[in-house]
């Protein structure tokens, strides 16, 4: 597994003095400018955030753009031993903005659609902290969670009509995040399939904006 390599991730907010940091992480076969404008419209409602819109470091395997993992052939069992292969790596990327930033993983939101919301949740795995909030759009939990870091608090945002991730899994995922003790609430939306709508765009910029009490 190699290294991360930030060339290709998009700074699109870097204020002088840094006091949060936010990573949007994109779904399998897309890059960091599909996310761009939804990191420049949470960016426009804090002056003191630093935004990145990261690119996964991996060529899709499945057509154009980048990947986490792959999702070819992609079954319950293989899932879990890519998204682990790959956990490395994000959290290497992770910590080189939050380097960049000189902001500390309590002030670190992480905001995923699809497979990168299946990074950033699984990065509740460990036993340091690695942010304080997770923002996870149409995606789920890559297998269940037996332990999960504390301090994290995590709002999922998914669409009733998802046919690609099922919106039973953030509902799954956020009664097992409560199970062990985190903040974790689930928005769903009727009529949405895979995707986000102006709906999910004002949801995230209310939980952003409002930070600890938006849940």
């Amino acid at each position: 597994m190699s290294d991360y390599q930030p060339e290709q991730s998009l700074v699109l907010s870097k204020p002088v003095h840094p006091q949060r940091l936010l990573l949007l992480f994109h779904g399998v076969g897309s890059s960091a400018q599909d996310l761009a404008q939804l990191g420049k419209i949470l960016g426009h409602q804090d002056p003191g955030c630093m935004v990145v819109s990261v690119n996964a470091p991996f060529p899709s395997s499945v057509g154009s753009g980048w990947q986490w993992f792959s999702v070819g052939s992609v079954t319950e069992e293989n899932r879990i031993r890519r998204v682990s292969e790959a956990m490395p790596v994000f959290l290497q990327c992770v910590r080189y903005w939050q380097g960049q930033a000189r902001v500390s993983a309590a002030d670190t939101w992480l905001l995923g659609f699809s497979q990168g919301s299946i990074m950033a949740l699984e990065s509740l795995r460990e036993h340091s902290l690695v942010a304080g909030h997770i923002l996870a759009i149409a995606g789920r939990l890559a297998r269940p969670l037996e332990y999960a870091s504390s301090g994290t608090r995590v709002t999922l945002f998914h669409g009733v009509n998802d046919g690609v991730i099922p919106m039973q899994y953030s509902q799954d995922a956020c009664r097992q995040l409560q199970a062990l003790g985190l903040t974790a609430s689930v928005q769903t939306f009727a009529g949405l399939g895979h995707g986000i709508d102006q709906r999910v765009l004002e949801a995230l910029v209310t939980v952003f904006v409002d930070g600890d009490d938006a849940i």
